[in-house]
């Protein structure tokens, strides 16, 4: 009787575990997917093919081995048109011609983060389904995040949240300024979106970039840094939260060794947009 009881509760145990894990798994969401390795000239054209526009290619903290694309698409614009939400206009995928490693935003992951409660099951399917017609079967890595967590993110209580963003300037003619101080080499994209708001990818200071060095270069396709002009105002994501969005394994002991990091990014883009600055 006792042993029937036993392995009656061990089977319990065993199934509920088995349902507990399965269900764990299902509840996440990874930031990124990795594809079979092809070189960045190749990744860029079959983006193309697939109707991405890519906006641009450049090396991150000038590491040469690194080739980031930003790319994005009519469903990604559209999808940004609403008040504040012009950082979901983009994707990213990065190209490591050293490691062999081809790893792609998961649009899921980044809509929903970005859009917030404006995100509808389903947003990110078309974009999703031309990521891998464009780079072919992807695998989830192990950047994870509770799918439940992803419109209300932040690193730890006292940490700021996607609305918690910078404003770096304000101004009725902010994009004339930025494209004043702005090298050719620093403002790599500008996307004009439908609600007359417009986004920029901009090149910070290489010692700036950096941090992706000390934090895993894995992930370096969170640069560049985006900055979303709209309404007269000029903002940016704040660095604590970006980069912890852009890397969910971060610990507390790495987010510590790039302490001053968010300072410096909120100084290098507030020069672009300063009046009285040229870069």
């Amino acid at each position: 009787m006792f042993k029937t009881i036993s392995k009656l509760f061990l089977t319990v145990a065993v199934t509920l575990t088995a349902t507990f894990s399965l269900h764990a798994e299902d509840d996440v969401t990874a930031a990124y997917n990795t594809a079979t390795y092809t070189d960045a000239k190749t990744v860029k054209a079959n983006l193309e093919k697939a109707g991405f526009e890519v906006l641009t290619s450049y090396s991150p903290a000038k590491l040469k081995e690194l080739s980031v694309m930003v790319f994005t698409s009519a469903d990604l614009k559209a999808l940004a048109t609403k008040k504040t939400r012009g950082f979901a206009a983009v994707q990213r995928v990065v190209v490591n011609s050293e490691t062999k490693e081809v790893r792609v935003t998961n649009p899921e992951y980044w809509l929903k983060g970005f859009l917030q409660d404006d995100y509808k099951e389903g947003d990110a399917k078309p974009v999703s389904d031309a990521i891998v017609k464009a780079l072919g079967t992807l695998t989830a890595t192990q950047d994870v995040v509770e799918s439940d967590n992803l419109n209300g993110y932040h690193f730890m209580v006292g940490m700021p949240y996607y609305e918690d963003m910078n404003e770096i300037a304000e101004g009725d003619d902010l994009v004339a300024t930025l494209h004043k101080n702005a090298k050719k080499k620093q403002l790599l994209f500008e996307i004009k979106l439908a609600n007359g708001s417009t986004l920029v990818g901009l090149a910070l200071k290489k010692r700036t970039e950096k941090f992706v060095k000390k934090i895993g270069m894995q992930n370096a396709l969170a640069l560049p840094y985006t900055v979303l002009i709209e309404d007269g105002k000029a903002y940016a994501l704040h660095a604590k939260y970006y980069v912890a969005y852009s890397y969910p394994l971060l610990s507390m002991g790495e987010f510590m060794g790039i302490a001053t990091m968010p300072g410096a990014v909120e100084k290098d883009l507030t020069k672009f947009l300063d009046r009285k600055s040229v870069v």
